[in-house]
């Protein structure tokens, strides 16, 4: 471990204002897609960093595009009322608008001074510059065909689009939007839905010309149907297999991001947010023997090496947004020191200072050589079993191409109805 702290003490960089992070935005150079991740969903200097960080994108390297991990019918409230579609719209209504457990995820006072900062912006520039903000998760299963269904009632009521969207619709009814329901008894249905949600998105593909106009209906309409084909698909996978579903859920995410990218065009450059798990190459953790992929992996086997820039998020203690157990209310929890010789410990046992690491061709190899546990919290922590979980073995200079280090941290501060 010598080399790996004689490493971090030669190549951090120190981090307390947003000009530090001004050599990150050198690293990050050319590239069309910048990964932002974070240690946990509910930590507030993560979101403070990535919408700082972000902002810099947009103004200093013409980045347009968002894509966070959150459903897509929620975060479109939010691109209408940014782009001025949705002139009646405001910014409490829209953040209301994220119903689904975590809420905290989005609903937060975090994501309302950068949907705040997203509104003028926009009103300051023409309209293929004005930023857009996506929701690229995959559990919206009934939102998306209710969506699909609304639009298309207004638009081509009697058309064969329409058709199948009912037969889809038909199809899930008798589960009563329970998501856990459908999974199980797709057990003992051979084909289950898959036909019908198949046929919507092939229809909706072929059909697509029929529906542009300028407040991005089309690209609306063509992502919800998406949403609904995978979600059907991960609901399924998830009582046969967690790595399956894992993965549907996360290819799923690559597909919507890069139907975003091509539908703004050859030059559109994209900011991912999502949690570091996702966001961190697969296989530069013990991911890989589990046989799980992830965005992050995706992207970089898709695309050319310059073009994507993934940057980790970590903490070394403080406080953080969390629950008990999965769909119960939020609290405030302490996140205890990192465990003894985890990466985070070794950035704050040189010295308790906040530091970002970019990693290149001459120090990444001093980040690889030693498999180190990387702190991962959840939406559901319990702090007192960290000792036993929450880390994953990652080798970091593969993992990510940069790291910002916050050695304390504060709770996210959530906007409850």
């Amino acid at each position: 471990m010598k080399s790996v702290t004689e490493a971090i003490k030669k190549f951090a960089l120190s981090f307390n204002t947003s000009e530090d992070l001004t050599p990150l935005l050198e690293a990050i150079g050319d590239a069309k897609i910048v990964l932002l991740g974070e240690a946990s969903h509910g930590t507030s200097e993560f979101y403070k960093v990535r919408a700082e960080l972000s902002k810099r994108l947009i103004v200093e390297k013409g980045f347009t595009l968002i894509a966070v991990e959150g459903d897509w019918p929620s975060t479109q409230r939010v691109n209408r009322f940014i782009k001025g579609y949705d002139t009646e719209e405001n910014k409490q209504k829209v953040l209301n608008a994220f119903e689904r457990w975590p809420t905290w995820m989005w609903a937060n006072e975090e994501i309302s001074e950068l949907v705040k900062w997203l509104e003028k912006h926009n009103k300051q520039v023409e309209d293929k510059r004005k930023i857009g903000f996506y929701g690229v998760d995959v559990y919206s299963l009934w939102e998306s065909l209710d969506e699909v269904v609304s639009y298309l009632r207004k638009t081509n009521p009697e058309g064969t689009d329409m058709a199948f969207a009912k037969k889809a619709i038909s199809c899930f009814e008798p589960f009563n939007r329970h998501p856990e329901t459908y999974a199980f008894s797709s057990i003992h249905i051979s084909d289950a839905c898959v036909d019908e949600v198949a046929k919507l998105v092939s229809s909706i593909r072929k059909n697509e010309k029929q529906y542009e106009n300028g407040q991005e209906a089309d690209l609306n309409l063509k992502i919800n149907a998406l949403v609904a084909h995978n979600a059907e698909e991960y609901y399924r996978a998830m009582v046969r297999s967690d790595e399956l579903s894992w993965n549907v859920r996360d290819e799923h995410m690559v597909e919507a991001i890069n139907e975003i990218m091509d539908y703004h065009g050859k030059d559109a450059k994209i900011i991912i947010w999502a949690h570091n798990t996702h966001i961190g190459d697969a296989s530069a953790t013990d991911m890989k023997e589990e046989g799980l992929t992830n965005v992050g992996e995706i992207l970089r086997l898709q695309n050319k090496k310059e073009n994507v820039f993934s940057v980790g998020f970590g903490t070394h203690s403080g406080e953080v947004i969390a629950a008990d157990e999965w769909g119960t209310n939020p609290k405030k929890m302490t996140v205890p020191p990192a465990r003894l010789g985890s990466w985070e410990d070794m950035l704050h046992s040189l010295e308790a200072t906040n530091k970002i690491l970019i990693f290149d061709e001459e120090n990444r190899i001093f980040f690889n050589n030693n498999w180190i546990g990387h702190r991962a919290i959840g939406v559901v922590y319990n702090p007192e079993f960290e000792a036993y979980g929450n880390y994953v073995p990652s080798r970091l200079g593969s993992r990510y191409d940069a790291f910002i280090y916050i050695d304390k941290t504060n709770a996210l501060s959530p906007i409850f109805k």
